[in-house]
């Protein structure tokens, strides 16, 4: 049997898990890929991506509305 790996990143402005390999909404910025779980997300990060790419992103881990 064949083990598939999934490779889950957080999207940046609520969160929430996202698998990269399928995720359909993302981003660039700085060189780098960004992920979202839905378009609320990525329109949320795209006017302000500095925002959510500091070290310390208010929005981290809390479950932001968007999502709900």
């Amino acid at each position: 049997m064949m083990e598939v790996k999934i490779n889950m990143v957080k999207d940046p402005v609520c969160g929430m898990n996202v698998d990269e390999k399928t995720a359909a909404l993302k981003s660039e910025y700085m060189g780098k890929t960004y992920y979202f779980c839905n378009q609320s997300c990525k329109v949320v990060f795209d006017k302000n991506p500095q925002r959510f790419t500091d070290d310390h992103s208010e929005h981290e881990g809390h479950g932001c509305c968007c999502c709900s």
